[in-house]
Order: C-alpha cells, then sequence, then structure tokens
C-alpha cells in the first residue's frame, strides 16, 4: 500500500504495520560496523556475556532506523517531500539477535505548511514491538507531505 497525502490523514488514525522482521546476527554486525560502532556489546559475544544483557545486544540506532522502514510504506511512501525531524526516540527494552519485531503508528499531529501551499506537516508517533508485545523502541517523526490535489 503507497503512503497518504497529507490530506488523507486524519489524527488518531492508528496502522499497524503487515511486515513483520526477525533481526538477525547479520543485521546487527553489518549495521555496527557500517555505522563504525565498536561497541563490544554489539559485537564481542564474549564481552556481551559479562554485561547485564547475558548475550549480544541489537545496536539501538539499528533498531530505529527497522522501525521508521518498517512504517514508511504505509504512511509516506510516495507522498513525502522531506522528513523533517524525530524526536523523543526512547528504546525502553533491549532487542537480541532472534527478536521478531513490527510496527505500529498512530497520527499525532497534522498542520498547514506555511511555506508550501501544497503540503502539510503529519506528526506520527511510530512504536516497534517485540514477539512479547513489549514496546522496544518509540518515536514521533514529522513528515511534510504533498497534498493529493
Amino acid at each position: 500500500m503507497a503512503g497518504k497525502f497529507f490530506d488523507q490523514w486524519q489524527v488518531g488514525e492508528t496502522l499497524d504495520h503487515d511486515i513483520r522482521r526477525t533481526v538477525t546476527e547479520t543485521d546487527n554486525l553489518l549495521f555496527s560496523t557500517m555505522t563504525h560502532n565498536p561497541q563490544p556489546l554489539h559485537l564481542d559475544v564474549e564481552a556481551a556475556k559479562e554485561s547485564g544483557f547475558g548475550q549480544i545486544l541489537v545496536n539501538s540506532t539499528f533498531t530505529f532506523a527497522l522501525l521508521v522502514g518498517l512504517s514508511v510504506g504505509d504512511t509516506t511512501l510516495g507522498t513525502l517531500v522531506a522528513n523533517l525531524g524525530f524526536d523523543k526516540v526512547v528504546t525502553p527494552k533491549p532487542v537480541f539477535i532472534g527478536d521478531t519485531l513490527r510496527a505500529r503508528s498512530a497520527v499525532k499531529e497534522l498542520r498547514e505548511s506555511k511555506s508550501r501551499p501544497n503540503a502539510g506537516i503529519v506528526t506520527f508517533t511510530h512504536e516497534l514491538l517485540n514477539q512479547r508485545d513489549e514496546i522496544v523502541c518509540k518515536c514521533e517523526r514529522s513528515a511534510l507531505l504533498s497534498k493529493s490535489s
């Protein structure tokens, strides 16, 4: 499903995104090394075993990026002018290799663009949940979207 235009959204509208993703060791390893993050909790099994988690902890910036990615198809695909910002990013629960994650989104706010009459700003609340329905990441995203007419 393609994203919606600004004027097709309503405050309070919610979406449970269909795509789910099981996190693999390769996801975590590649993301951590591509972003030059040498944190042993993400890369060193022995160091991770000695941590409070007892195992490899998935890189939280991967978790955040996955949350946004899982939401794009239903929210802004094909209608986005620009992402304006991400706020209140939190990771209240850890993510581990093998966790299966899904996303849900809600429209928090709609406002007309002052500088672009053919676009408006939608503020989404995005949540990422694991297989136990625990929120593992949450954020607000402000997106400038085209209007349908």
